[in-house]
């Protein structure tokens, strides 16, 4: 076991870098104030160091919002009452470092509004029917229920959703007043639609769909409910929250 400050104080942090492209970036982005405890537990728990971009933003942040809330990377946990949940939360972390504990198939690192998740490979994902390379990203698509390959790693994958490519990702996942409509939920909601978005209804017109703001955490229970049901496959843990 490496401890919190050979995992954290280290000479070359992921940190000042990342500060630049939040800042460069064209996407709107919000940086959380991070729970100081809880992202340094989150740090020692996945033994990566602050090197890392996942390790930069447990340590330094609770969390990143992009287009106005659309998308949500997990760090350290907000401080601020309302604020994310930490990755440890996320992902079901012991309470006390547990150095047999992993977290199965994939880390959750993000969710999106409609109940799309990212997630980093474990050591073996096709074991467990999923798509990609070990430590590559992945997403679960909330219109087809199935996990896709995004073919990067985390950090490169970081420096994607601020690249601006996120408009080009969710084509036909956005309806005209969309951002308005992120922006007024609360960061443990989500959205909800109906007809549901793998319906052919949904994909023939998007704007004609109904939605609500509810629970985020039931966003993602039905998510994977429709998965098991009319998807391809269980798609296991898709984050606590």
């Amino acid at each position: 076991m490496r401890g919190i400050d050979e995992l954290a104080d280290v000479d070359d942090p992921a940190w000042p870098e990342l500060q630049e492209m939040l800042t460069e970036s064209s996407v709107p982005v919000q940086v959380l104030p991070v729970d100081f405890d809880e992202g340094r537990r989150c740090l020692v728990q996945m033994q990566v160091t602050a090197r890392s971009t996942l390790g930069a933003l447990a340590l330094n942040s609770g969390g990143l919002l992009l287009d106005d809330g659309w998308v949500r990377v997990f760090g350290g946990g907000s401080a601020v009452d309302g604020g994310l949940p930490s990755l440890g939360r996320v992902n079901g972390f012991p309470a006390a470092f547990d150095p047999a504990w992993n977290p199965g198939t994939a880390l959750v690192v993000g969710h999106d509004v409609l109940g799309g998740v990212f997630a980093l490979n474990g050591h073996d994902p096709a074991a467990s029917g999923r798509p990609g390379a070990p430590g590559q990203m992945t997403y679960f698509a909330p219109d087809t229920l199935a996990w896709e390959a995004l073919e990067m790693g985390h950090s490169v994958w970081v420096s994607w959703l601020l690249s601006g490519d996120l408009e080009t990702f969710y084509e036909g996942l956005r309806w005209p007043g969309w951002r308005e409509e992120a922006t007024t939920l609360a960061l443990s909601q989500g959205i909800t639609v109906y007809p549901f978005l793998w319906s052919e209804e949904a994909r023939a017109d998007l704007a004609a769909t109904s939605r609500q703001a509810v629970p985020m955490r039931e966003v993602l229970e039905a998510a994977a409910d429709f998965a098991r049901q009319v998807g391809p496959a269980d798609p296991g843990v898709l984050g606590y929250v």
